[in-house]
């Protein structure tokens, strides 16, 4: 395995607790600092590396923006109306391809899929989370186009861990 596989992993990984971690928020209405400190995640998450950290984090700080990006491309779906899952995964892969630096859009995508797959409540869950974060992607880039930059990734923080 290259240094590389083992990094794709790490994040895949990374985003997973991110998710459970996003979910568990939203079920209980605690923060999630508070959730991460107290360490009242579930055991299965385990230890919580610099990348599902700053992935929490700027999802919360983020989540106006977030939120109005999703619900502006969101088809015929208000955030009320969304199965929990499907808007935690949306928020932190929206939030990626926003702010992180070095991720290509196609990359949060691919992995909010399979979190969809993996987690999503119905068969059209991967669809869904494909559809309106593909909608994103192109939003964002006909902005760009319209603002002259260049580049396929946010504008905050790095993907290094």
């Amino acid at each position: 395995m290259t240094n590389r596989q083992g990094v794709h992993q790490a994040r895949t990984l990374a985003r997973r607790k991110a998710l459970q971690i996003l979910y568990q928020s939203e079920i209980t209405g605690l923060p999630i600092d508070e959730i991460i400190d107290r360490c009242l995640y579930v055991e299965e998450v385990g230890l919580i590396c610099d990348f599902t950290r700053m992935l929490l984090s700027g999802t919360s700080s983020h989540i106006e923006e977030v939120d109005e990006l999703i619900a502006q491309t969101s088809e015929n779906w208000s955030l009320e109306r969304m199965p929990l899952v499907d808007k935690s995964i949306l928020r932190l892969a929206t939030y990626e391809i926003l702010y992180v630096d070095g991720v290509p859009y196609s990359v949060s995508i691919n992995e909010a899929v399979e979190l969809a797959k993996d987690f999503g409540g119905e068969d059209d869950s991967s669809r869904f989370v494909n559809g309106v974060l593909g909608r994103i992607a192109d939003y964002l880039e006909e902005t760009k186009v319209d603002s002259g930059a260049d580049g396929e990734s946010g504008t905050e923080e790095t993907a290094d861990e």
